[in-house]
């Protein structure tokens, strides 16, 4: 229950003002990015029962076939607990095969299934869909320039 002697929350900016816009810290706008693009996708691949972390496992899964649970979850940047659990939910639903590894029994190797193949082509085309609103409003070359700094923070900030 909410004590009326306490301020009111309607003085708290809205994103894109105040700390939450410009002027913020470069970390949180990233964050706060990240966290409006992830709803806009759970709301977008709801009705195909993926999440956004499925979709991340999917997308890796379906680049990288014969990946192990581990490398899935590298790549995703997901725990390895996380991505154990999503892989059996995926697999349960008929999107994903294991397969023991040639040479290392223990190790199962990740691939999608066709069933997984189509409901991962049907959620990348809504996913392209929310990144050309995001990207609406910039020039092609400052696309790739974002990307390439992007991508080049990643690499910087995990170096160290």
């Amino acid at each position: 229950m909410r004590n009326s002697n306490l301020p009111s929350q309607t003085n708290i900016p809205a994103a894109g003002e105040g700390k939450r816009g410009e002027s913020g810290y470069l970390g949180y706008l990233l964050r706060q990015a990240a966290g409006a693009y992830h709803t806009r996708l759970a709301r977008a691949l709801s009705d195909l029962a993926i999440t956004p972390p499925q979709f991340s496992v999917m997308t890796m899964i379906n680049a990288y076939p014969g990946a192990s649970n581990a490398d899935i979850a590298r790549l995703a940047i997901l725990t390895p607990q996380t991505v154990s659990v999503i892989i059996g939910n995926l697999e349960k639903a008929g999107l994903v095969i294991r397969r023991p590894h040639a040479i290392h029994g223990r190790i199962q190797q990740l691939e999608l299934s066709e069933q997984g193949k189509q409901q991962l082509s049907t959620a990348r085309r809504r996913a392209h869909t929310i990144e050309k609103e995001l990207t609406e409003e910039l020039a092609k070359n400052d696309e790739d320039v974002i990307r390439r700094w992007l991508a080049g923070a990643a690499q910087r900030m995990n170096e160290k």
